[in-house]
C-alpha cells in the first residue's frame, strides 16, 4: 500500500512538473528544446499521411456504400466482431421488381419479355458490382484501415512518449538554470568578509546545499537527456517507415483501380449483350422522328450519328407481303458516307451485320429509317449493319 501511494504521489509530480513547463512555454515563460528540420519535415509527413489516408478511406467507404445507414449498420456489426448479413444491391433489387412487374403484366407481351431481358441484365450488373465491392474492401480499404488502427496509433503513442520526454529534459534544464542561479547568489551575499560569524556559518551552509542541488539536476539532466535522445531515435524509425507505407498504398491504389477497371468493363460488356438482344428482339419500341442533327463542326462525330433522324429500320420499310430489302442492292448516298474507326473487336451476329476488328477502318453511311444505333458499313465488297457505339467517327 505504501508502494502504491509512493507510486501514485511521484506520477503525480511528474504530470505537475511537466504541465508547469507547458504552461510556461505557451507564455513563453520557459525555453524548448527544438527538434532538427529533418524530424520535423518526417513528422509533417506523417500527419499529411494519416489526414489524407482518412479522407480517402472514409469517401471510398462512400463510394461503394451510398447509403448512410448501411455504412453505420456495417461499422456496428465490425466492431462487435459479427459477420455482416449479406445485402441486396441496387441493381439486383431493380431485377427483382422488373421480373415481378414482367410476371404481373404479362411475360409474353413486348414489354413484358423486354423487362424480363432487362432484369437478367440488371441482376448480372448488381452481381458485378457486389464482387467490386467486395474486391475494392479487401485490396483497397483494409490496408488503409490497417494503417490507421496499427501502425498510426503505435506512431501516435511514441510521440506522445517523445513530448513527454522533451517536458522532462526542458524542466531539467530549467532546474539546473535556477540551482546554478542561486548557487551563484549564495557564493557572494553575504560576504564571506562578514564580522558576524553567524552569517559566515548560514551563507557557507547554503553554498554547500545549493552546489549538491546543482550536482543532483546535472545528474537528472543527463539521464532524461538520454532518455529523450533514445525515445526520438524510436520515433524517428517509425516516421521514416511512412515511406514503406506510401509503397504499401501505391500497391493497393493500383488493385482498387484494376477492380474498378473490370467492374466497368463488366457493366459496358452486359449493357452491350442487352443492347443488341433488345435491337433484335420483335417488339421493341423506337425512336420517333426527330429534327435534324445540329451541323457536324458544333457536335462531336459520336454525337452526331447519336442524334440522327430515328424511325423505323431499313428491314421494317418493305411493303407488307414482300421480301425485306437486301443492303447489297442498296446504293450508298451520293453524299454522306464518312470514315470511321473501330474501336472494339464486333462479331456479327447475323448475315445483315458486319464483322469488325478493332483499328480498322471502314466507311459508314445512314440510310432513311434507320435505327440511330446502327449504321450501314462498308470494307471492300462487304457491307453489312455496324452499332455506332463500336466507331469513331472520323471526317
Amino acid at each position: 500500500m505504501d508502494f502504491n501511494m509512493k507510486k501514485l504521489a511521484s506520477d503525480a509530480g511528474i504530470f505537475f512538473t511537466r504541465a508547469v513547463q507547458f504552461t510556461e512555454e505557451k507564455f513563453g515563460q520557459a525555453e524548448k528544446t527544438e527538434l532538427d528540420a529533418h524530424f520535423e519535415n518526417l513528422l509533417a509527413r506523417a500527419d499529411s499521411t494519416k489526414n489524407w489516408t482518412e479522407r480517402i478511406l472514409r469517401q471510398t467507404e462512400v463510394l461503394l456504400q451510398p447509403n448512410p445507414s448501411a455504412r453505420v449498420e456495417e461499422f456496428l456489426y465490425e466492431k462487435l466482431d459479427r459477420k455482416v448479413p449479406s445485402r441486396v444491391t441496387n441493381g439486383e433489387l431493380l431485377a427483382q421488381y422488373m421480373a415481378e412487374a414482367a410476371g404481373e403484366l404479362g411475360p409474353t407481351t413486348p414489354y413484358g419479355k423486354t423487362l424480363i431481358k432487362v432484369s437478367e441484365a440488371e441482376k448480372r450488373l448488381g452481381a458485378a458490382e457486389r464482387d467490386f465491392i467486395h474486391t475494392a474492401s479487401i485490396s483497397f480499404l483494409t490496408p488503409l484501415r490497417n494503417f490507421l488502427e496499427g501502425d498510426w496509433k503505435i506512431i501516435a503513442k511514441e510521440r506522445r512518449l517523445l513530448q513527454n520526454r522533451r517536458l522532462d529534459l526542458d524542466a531539467c534544464k530549467a532546474r539546473l538554470k535556477k540551482a546554478k542561479a542561486a548557487e551563484a547568489k549564495a557564493t557572494t551575499v553575504p560576504d564571506f568578509q562578514e564580522t558576524r560569524p553567524r552569517n559566515y556559518i548560514l551563507s557557507a551552509s547554503a553554498s554547500a546545499l545549493w552546489n549538491d542541488e546543482v550536482d543532483k539536476a546535472e545528474q537528472e539532466l543527463r539521464v532524461a537527456q538520454t532518455e529523450f535522445d533514445r525515445q526520438a531515435e524510436v520515433t524517428r524509425l517509425l516516421l521514416e517507415g511512412i515511406s514503406s507505407t506510401h509503397v504499401n498504398h501505391l500497391r493497393c491504389l493500383h488493385e482498387f483501380v484494376k477492380s474498378q477497371t473490370t467492374y466497368y468493363a463488366q457493366c459496358y460488356r452486359h449493357m452491350l449483350d442487352l443492347q443488341k438482344q433488345l435491337g433484335r428482339f420483335p417488339g421493341t419500341f423506337v425512336g420517333t422522328t426527330e429534327p435534324a442533327s445540329p451541323p457536324l463542326s458544333s457536335t462531336s462525330p459520336t454525337t452526331a450519328a447519336a442524334t440522327m433522324p430515328t424511325v423505323p429500320q431499313v428491314a421494317s420499310l418493305a411493303p407488307a407481303g414482300e421480301a425485306p430489302l437486301c443492303l447489297e442492292e442498296v446504293a450508298p448516298p451520293a453524299s454522306g458516307t464518312r470514315k470511321a474507326r473501330v474501336l472494339y473487336d464486333y462479331e456479327a451476329a447475323d448475315s445483315s451485320e458486319l464483322a469488325l476488328l478493332a483499328d480498322e477502318l471502314i466507311t459508314v453511311y445512314s440510310l432513311p429509317g434507320m435505327d440511330p444505333d446502327w449504321l450501314i458499313g462498308e470494307r471492300g465488297n462487304k457491307k453489312g449493319k455496324v452499332p455506332v457505339t463500336y466507331l469513331e467517327l472520323l471526317s
